[in-house]
């Protein structure tokens, strides 16, 4: 099965509490990591830099069989429960 990262937004109020969405998860054996991000800089060896993507909070790492498998994970996610948005992204195993 492929990997997804749920990317989180920061346009849905105060998040809730992870712990529960997190630990369901992990009992399925489909969290495969995740961390909330801070701030940081964009950087390129020659040319303009573009700034940092300021609306992305945090990111989870699930294992899910399709786009459609991965959005039914967001049951229970505080940010995508608040009306806030989360972003699927396929991770495509190469090599």
């Amino acid at each position: 099965m492929p990997d997804y990262l749920l990317l989180t937004h920061d346009d849905g109020g105060p998040s809730g509490d992870w712990e529960p969405y997190l630990g369901k998860l992990q009992a399925s054996g489909r969290l495969q990591g995740g961390s909330a991000m801070g701030g940081g800089i964009c950087v390129r060896k020659a040319g303009a830099v573009p700034g940092i993507t300021d609306h992305l909070r945090g990111f989870i790492r699930v294992v899910a069989r399709s786009f459609e498998d991965a959005r039914a994970l967001l049951a229970g996610n505080p940010v995508y429960e608040a009306g806030g948005t989360v972003e699927i992204r396929e991770l495509p195993r190469t090599g």
